[in-house]
């Protein structure tokens, strides 16, 4: 394993320009914007078109994550969102993202891990562009941003063709033991980075990202 290989990061959840600053500031890769009305990170149609306007000609990439949405709603709030990515949350089909490829955007489809087998489930989503494995949620949990990660050793050696993202409970303190099992595409944070949750804080933000990028 080539230690000096570093994964992206993606920082989900961003409700408002000053933490979107400082992801960019930090050279953070993709920021996530949630359009789910149960999450404490969900934001409305105006503060996407902000922060999206305010991304724009910088150097990082926008994720709109959605959970279990009609893809008549999606595709009119595409009409009017330039997202770079759509973020799958929920049980949608491999039929639901051929769709949504016909606008020409990358999917990133989340698939809840517990056990090896979970892992199977990339099989029924040939047209996703990129995994993002999380912890699988219980009952009354959300379906993501959890704060708990599944077990890290299950991503030993396994054997995705797709670039993946690794995401659950991701922060300062154990971030840099990701490469001990493997090194993602891309590695997912939100709470990792809060002071409460929903709510974002940028010394966190910027001290995991130093943490991170030291040797």
């Amino acid at each position: 394993m080539n230690l000096l290989v570093k994964s992206k990061i993606k920082i989900c959840g961003i409700k408002n320009i000053s933490t979107l600053k400082c992801c960019i500031d930090n050279n953070v890769d993709f920021f996530g914007l949630i359009f789910y009305q149960k999450s404490p990170r969900n934001i409305n149609f105006k503060q996407a078109k902000a922060l999206l306007n305010y991304s724009l000609n910088k150097n990082i990439l926008s994720v709109g994550v959605f959970v279990n949405e009609k893809i008549n709603f999606l595709n009119n709030l595409l009409e009017n969102l330039s997202l770079d990515y759509i973020q799958l949350h929920g049980k949608e089909t491999n039929d639901y993202i051929k769709l949504l490829k016909k606008r020409k955007v990358k999917i990133i489809k989340v698939i809840s891990i517990k056990s090896d087998e979970d892992f199977l489930l990339v099989n029924n989503y040939p047209d996703a562009d990129f995994f993002l494995f999380d912890y699988k949620p219980i009952k009354n949990e959300l379906p993501g941003g959890n704060s708990k990660s599944f077990d890290w050793k299950l991503i030993i050696d396994i054997k995705i063709e797709k670039p993946w993202f690794l995401s659950g409970g991701i922060n300062i303190n154990n971030i840099k033991e990701i490469e001990n099992y493997a090194i993602p595409y891309g590695i997912d944070i939100s709470s990792g980075v809060e002071v409460k949750q929903g709510i974002k804080n940028n010394d966190k933000i910027s001290s995991l990202i130093k943490l991170y990028e030291s040797k």
